[in-house]
């Protein structure tokens, strides 16, 4: 049975680096930085600063936005939270649905997303690049930055056969299903139970609701009226947003609270989320983890939310040490 890797990923925020020490010291292989510009502040500064506290977990990205950074800003900041880090640093990039669809902007292509990686992978390799039809290259002095090559994995977060097909050629890592070659990893949302609590606590649907309505964002983002009507409680969730801006606005709302608050309206859907998937006692949780390595991934990258994350690295920390021997 193949050993599964725990990390977590955490939102770039004033308690970010003060959760990142506690993760090391509650043995999590790495800490994954969320990046959207419209919704928190910039990961590469929190990464930062989490590095200078840290010394042993590994730091990396879920996901950066290519559309947010040109390729030699992007450069420059891998570079930086590699060198702090002293090599603790991966990083991972997406097409950016959410934090282009926050901005009104359709995510990217593939292929343009395959395009900025390529770019990328040649400027930290300290060889010139081609970016907006002129030749670029990392200028950096001796002593400025990292010597180049800059040795920085380069992931990948992509779904569907073109995915697959593409991650292969331009990746070192996958964020998404099992990989036929590369390492993969899944993001997963959870809460660990208390001793004798029942699972459709408000605690759970507290600790557990910011990931959770994200279906319902998902759906209105990619499918409008329709597709969210035929969640339920959607058609009085998108009532509730609607009313509050017109269309041509609605984008600024659609994402609020992104997997870490709870607006009125996303608090009216908790007695429709799923309240099954990853949630138990330390033992059944830890028994869910160890199937997933079965599945084949190489890491699980657990997203707490809610009012006490601490409480929820913890007790997840508590779980994945009680998986099923065989998956040590």
């Amino acid at each position: 049975m193949r050993d599964l890797e725990l990390s977590c990923g955490l939102p770039p925020g004033p308690d970010f680096a003060d959760l990142a020490v506690l993760a090391e010291e509650l043995g999590y292989s790495r800490v994954w930085i969320y990046d959207s510009a419209p919704l928190w502040e910039d990961p590469f500064v929190h990464l930062a600063l989490a590095a200078r506290r840290t010394t042993r977990i590994g730091l990396s990205t879920a996901v950066l936005i290519p559309g947010q950074r040109s390729v030699m800003t992007m450069a420059s900041g891998i570079a930086t939270v590699a060198r702090v880090s002293g090599g603790r640093f991966r990083a991972c990039f997406g097409t950016g649905f959410t934090a282009r669809l926050a901005v009104g902007r359709r995510p990217m292509t593939l292929d343009a997303l395959a395009d900025y990686m390529t770019a990328l992978r040649r400027l930290l390799a300290g060889e010139t690049a081609i970016t907006d039809d002129k030749p670029v290259r990392m200028m950096h002095a001796s002593g400025l930055t990292a010597p180049r090559p800059i040795q920085v994995p380069l992931w990948i977060s992509v779904f569907g056969p073109r995915g697959t097909a593409l991650a292969e050629k331009v990746a070192d890592g996958v964020i998404g299903p099992p990989h036929p070659v590369l390492p993969t990893a899944t993001i997963i949302s959870g809460t660990v139970l208390d001793p004798g609590e029942d699972r459709d606590s408000d605690r759970v649907r507290e600790a557990i609701g910011p990931w959770r309505v994200v279906d319902w964002h998902n759906a209105y983002a990619k499918g409008g009226a329709e597709a969210v009507d035929a969640l339920p409680g959607g058609r009085a969730w998108r009532a509730a947003l609607e009313e509050l801006a017109p269309e041509e606005e609605r984008h600024l709302l659609t994402f609020e609270g992104h997997v870490t608050h709870l607006p009125d309206r996303d608090r009216r859907l908790l007695d429709h989320i799923d309240l099954k998937t990853m949630v138990g006692d330390a033992s059944r949780v830890g028994r869910s983890l160890a199937r997933l390595a079965d599945l084949g991934f190489h890491e699980v990258v657990y997203t707490p939310s809610g009012p006490d994350v601490a409480r929820e690295l913890r007790a997840f920390a508590t779980a994945h040490r009680q998986r099923p021997a065989a998956d040590r």
